[in-house]
């Protein structure tokens, strides 16, 4: 089995409950190890309008990386996912963070997410389930990884988690 870390967030329509039932249908063919809280976030990239309510999920699977890569885009179009523009506003987003300490490089996926460096409402979740985790390219924990990034949007616990 190997352990895929997932980001998993959205802004369009009942956001936690949007998230709460994708990661329902994330465990019907993955094994949950830790969710970090949910968190509400500043859209981040431009193109989106309204606040992201966001949560970092590690599970485990016997599924290769292409194959976690079709059941999430599967599990966000589910959840009305329609990829119209680039960090646009959307009711389900979920990303690949890291697949155990693999490097991943293909059309389809990098993998860890070449981004996560660059974005709090990443890290602070991750921080809080994988503090010690280190990044497979750069050798820094989450928490130093958290510590180093520029990123100064808005990431506040959401109340209730």
């Amino acid at each position: 089995m190997d352990r895929v870390v997932l980001g998993i967030g959205g802004n369009l329509g009942d956001r936690e409950a949007l998230l709460k039932d994708a990661v329902r249908h994330l465990e019907s063919k993955m094994r949950i190890v830790k969710k970090s809280s949910i968190y509400e976030t500043a859209a981040w990239g431009g193109n989106s309008s309204l606040p992201y309510l966001n949560q970092v999920v590690v599970m485990e699977t016997g599924m290769s990386p292409e194959e976690v890569l079709d059941f999430v885009q599967e599990v966000e179009q589910q959840h009305g996912r329609v990829r119209n523009e680039r960090w646009g506003d959307r009711t389900m987003d979920i990303d690949i963070l890291y697949f155990g300490k693999q490097i991943i490089h293909t059309d389809r996926l990098q993998v860890p997410h070449p981004r996560l460096p660059h974005r709090n409402f990443v890290l602070k979740p991750l921080a809080e389930v994988l503090p010690d985790f280190l990044h497979p390219k750069n050798g820094l924990s989450q928490k130093e990884l958290l510590e180093r990034c520029g990123d100064t949007l808005s990431v506040r616990l959401w109340p209730g988690t």
